[in-house]
């Protein structure tokens, strides 16, 4: 009999830890920041494959790429040219509360997952401090979210995220395989269709970039 597949230590799911005004929020503060750092569609490296998703990012450093120069993190956005927007302090917050780390998150990347959208399975490896947990938040439609092990092509296993869960990936789980096998449509009323056309779901996650 093949053993079932058993979550990696140092992942948390908090359902519905963001309530609905809570969530709004959250919203109106990304609608906010698009106003300066708008979002775009990033590229993969060498082959320069746009990402079916649309992204943007909050604080200090916003993670990036492209095909030139691959993934990175860099202060300024990559079409305005200007610094990315403040972390909201309810992101601080939630950082404060279930990261265990003693300096604060220097990224929040912002993505759009239409309803077509994906996220291939991989790991956040981009941050010299790989020792600090991933936080994301979701937001809008409910998405499938896969995790695997630290080895790609391994078991895996898959929740469905709500708007207002959290995930935290500390841990184990921080060096382990994961993403989005697909979006259900119209499972949420949180999006404004003015700001998001065809809806969607918005995805927050945050990071440490920066040994302390």
């Amino acid at each position: 009999m093949t053993a079932p597949f058993s979550l990696p230590d140092g992942f948390r799911y908090l359902p519905g830890h963001f309530d609905r005004p809570a969530q709004a929020a959250l919203i109106e503060a990304v609608i906010a920041a698009t106003r300066t750092a708008p979002f775009w569609r990033p590229a993969m490296p060498r082959t320069g494959q746009p990402l079916s998703v649309m992204m943007t990012n909050f604080g200090p450093l916003g993670w990036v790429t492209d095909k030139a120069k691959g993934y990175r993190y860099e202060s300024h956005h990559p079409q305005t040219g200007q610094a990315w927007p403040q972390m909201p302090l309810a992101l601080l917050q939630l950082w404060q509360d279930f990261a265990d780390y003693p300096a604060a998150p220097e990224a929040c990347l912002v993505n759009w997952y239409a309803p077509d959208s994906r996220m291939g399975m991989h790991i956040d490896w981009d941050e010299a401090a790989t020792d600090a947990a991933v936080l994301s938040v979701s937001l809008g439609d409910k998405a499938r979210f896969r995790i695997g092990g630290p080895q790609r092509g391994g078991k895996t296993g898959s929740i469905v995220v709500s708007s207002g869960d959290v995930v935290v990936l500390g841990g184990a789980a921080r060096r382990c395989y994961h993403g989005v096998d697909r979006i259900y449509p119209g499972t949420s009323t949180l999006l404004p269709p003015a700001a998001f056309p065809g809806g969607g779901r918005i995805n927050l996650t945050l990071r440490r970039v920066n040994l302390p």
